[in-house]
């Protein structure tokens, strides 16, 4: 697990960022109707991106240990504005499609076991996030 990501712009575009985390060095950038120019994913991409890599990873863990005959996981994920109690709030579709010879039971196992990846955990409790700012 990275322990830290360092963000920061590149200079290379309105709001292009550099992304590295660990060895990995990504791009971000906002999508050419929000004014960037969409050269990387932009940020609610990455957190869909990280949910659907824990969702499938956790899934093929889980039946890895169980032996289920699970062959691929694939996860597409999509992001919109909805309204709750007369406040806009931000929500996350998950469609989870498992192939390989499951039963009924299983398949909703499973279904279960996304729902505890440590990633949607995170995302739907209340996470503490402080910030700082350094000299």
């Amino acid at each position: 697990m990275s322990s830290k990501v360092i963000v920061a712009e590149n200079g290379q575009g309105r709001y292009q960022q550099q992304v590295i985390a660990g060895q990995h060095h990504l791009i971000a950038d906002e999508p050419a109707s929000m004014g960037g120019a969409d050269a990387g994913p932009a940020p609610f991409d990455f957190i869909m991106s990280g949910l659907g890599a824990c969702t499938s990873m956790t899934l093929r863990m889980y039946a890895e240990r169980k032996e289920l005959p699970l062959t691929r996981v694939s996860v597409e994920l999509s992001h919109d504005k909805v309204e709750i109690d007369g406040a806009q709030r931000d929500r996350i579709t998950r469609h989870i499609t498992l192939e390989g010879d499951l039963s009924a039971e299983q398949r909703q196992r499973l279904l279960e076991i996304a729902n505890k990846c440590p990633v949607h955990r995170a995302l739907s409790q209340s996470i503490q996030l402080e910030c700082n700012l350094l000299d």
